[in-house]
């Protein structure tokens, strides 16, 4: 079998997850935080919609991670993000994980916005 190296050309890839952090490219970042255009920052969570606000134009959508189980976001923080253009696609932190890697490395123009399981 051969393996082929994954490359992210335009981020920063989620190497795993784990209670209450995620080591993202290396380096291990603790509680929610969103990911976006090569950096990481921390969010205050469904109710900071600011730092996901802050995105519109630069990505076309934001896999919302919303912890070990799949829990819907606020009305208003999905009002906000549709008013913006931004897509908005809600799974569990997991699959939000997954998704994200694999449309990273398809060159992509994608965040995560994600809460520790």
């Amino acid at each position: 079998m051969k393996l082929t190296e994954v490359h992210y050309p335009a981020g920063l890839p989620i190497d795993g997850y784990a209670p209450g952090h995620f080591r993202i490219n290396g380096q291990v970042h603790a509680g929610a935080l969103v990911l976006a255009e090569g950096r990481v920052q921390a969010w205050a969570g469904m109710h900071d919609p600011a730092p996901l606000l802050a995105l519109t134009g630069s990505v076309d959508v934001i896999f919302l991670g919303t912890g070990a189980d799949l829990v819907p976001p606020p009305a208003a923080l999905r009002t906000a993000l549709e008013a913006a253009g931004l897509g908005l696609e809600m799974m569990n932190t997991p699959s939000a994980c997954r998704s994200y890697n694999v449309c990273l490395s398809e060159g992509r123009r994608v965040a995560a916005a994600l809460i520790a399981v």
